[in-house]
């Protein structure tokens, strides 16, 4: 499904990001994984420790893709965290922190890309907001303003783009099952969660050829596949 195309994913060596990574390796793409942790192991496309709000090193690693594999075809702009807390316990410092790790990771690591992506006729980028974003929730705040503006990012920029052959989309997931969120969540029904490879299919179909006619689409992914 993806044979001869080069896929960026960032956020790639957390749980959602490396589902997404090896999903995309598993319909046959290159794939090149960044992230701001260290990888257990080196590897050629693996470029960690990386901040993605530092505009120079995010460039700096794009260009490297695209100088070792000659073109970047899609952007999975995976990223990002999260933070309960009530604006009383909230200083501008958790705003800005939600702010910068969901929306300026996306944000940079696009506009770094973007000459690639174009480039190659045929480019996609996939955002990952929140279905929670819709309406925000007590505590939920400052994360859900920072997923809202993903959304807003990615409705302005496939209007932006369109004609350009680059194709952009949101996925909004609901609670991920991941062993942070079991951790934070002990007492939650994780039967209602949904899994990391189901997002990720989602993903490789929007990264795809047969996705060709979907752009500025927000796609909420929210159950969990049958038997698990």
């Amino acid at each position: 499904m993806l044979k001869d195309r080069v896929i960026v994913v960032t956020g790639a060596l957390g749980t959602l990001g490396a589902a997404v990574a090896d999903a995309a390796e598993a319909a046959s793409a290159t794939v090149a994984r960044l992230d701001y942790v260290k990888a257990a192991a080196p590897g050629e496309l693996i470029f960690d420790g990386l901040d993605l709000t530092d505009e120079a090193a995010t460039t700096a690693a794009m260009s490297a893709i695209l100088e070792r594999c000659g073109r970047i075809d899609g952007l999975v702009n995976v990223a990002g965290g999260f933070a309960w807390a009530k604006l009383a316990d909230a200083p501008a410092a958790v705003w800005e922190q939600m702010f910068r790790i969901n929306l300026v990771t996306a944000v940079t690591a696009t506009r770094a890309a973007l000459g690639a992506l174009t480039a190659s006729g045929s480019g996609s980028i996939v955002n990952i907001g929140a279905g929670a974003a819709a309406k925000a929730a007590a505590g939920m705040g400052a994360y859900t303003a920072s997923k809202a503006g993903v959304a807003r990012l990615t409705e302005s920029l496939a209007d932006e783009l369109a004609g350009a052959g680059v194709r952009v989309n949101a996925i909004l997931p609901s609670t991920i099952d991941t062993p942070a969120n079991r951790r934070d969540m002990p007492d939650a029904d994780v039967s209602t969660w949904v899994q990391p490879a189901d997002i990720a299919r989602v993903i490789v179909f929007l990264l795809s050829g047969e996705a060709a006619a979907i752009t500025g689409a927000a796609i909420p992914v929210t159950m969990r596949r049958r038997g698990d």
